[in-house]
């Protein structure tokens, strides 16, 4: 019983410092090509990516949002495409599908339809998405989970294409060369 007070006692004095820390982590920065999302970190590697390098990607979606937040999928692709055209790769040589399912889905709403069934939020992934789409990036919704859920394709961000479902998808850009990030 004497350690419960000496225990209370360490974790308050090491809370300040574990703020501190992280705290003293550098801001991401802006990237050249999307510049309100999709901020990556400056990082000091090891690993030199070539100029010539060719990506073929394959973001796998799921988990939805809390209401009013960008989707974690939207800005990571954002971010990788905005860290490699960084390094020198050239954006066309950047090919990114994401394909979205499950609660997910909800996020690629237009934000007229996404307001209605979220108390008047915003979509905050709209913006994000039709920026992606703008940049040649493929979203594709699951059409089993849009179905299931009441998304019919009137409803979703234009761009965004209706897929017969995830699994279809996924298989049918893996076959075409995309790795899949899960």
């Amino acid at each position: 019983m004497r350690l419960l007070p000496l225990f209370a006692c360490l974790t308050a004095m090491t809370a300040p410092i574990a703020a501190m820390a992280e705290d003293a982590r550098p801001a991401p920065v802006p990237g050249p090509v999307f510049t309100d999302f999709g901020a990556p970190y400056r990082v000091d590697s090891d690993v030199a990516v070539p100029r010539d390098s060719r990506f073929k990607l394959l973001f796998d979606v799921h988990q939805g949002t809390k209401p009013g937040q960008i989707n974690r999928a939207v800005d990571r692709a954002a971010r990788f495409i905005n860290l490699n055209v960084a390094a020198g790769v050239p954006e066309e040589n950047i090919h990114i599908a994401i394909v979205v399912h499950g609660e997910a889905g909800a996020d690629l709403l237009r934000d007229d339809v996404y307001r209605a069934r979220f108390n008047g939020i915003a979509n905050a992934s709209a913006g994000p998405i039709s920026q992606l789409l703008a940049h040649g990036v493929a979203i594709y919704l699951c059409g089993q989970s849009a179905t299931a859920k009441n998304m019919p394709k009137a409803d979703l961000i234009p761009g965004v294409k209706m897929a017969p479902s995830a699994m279809t998808m996924d298989a049918l850009l893996q076959q075409q060369g995309y790795t899949l990030i899960p």
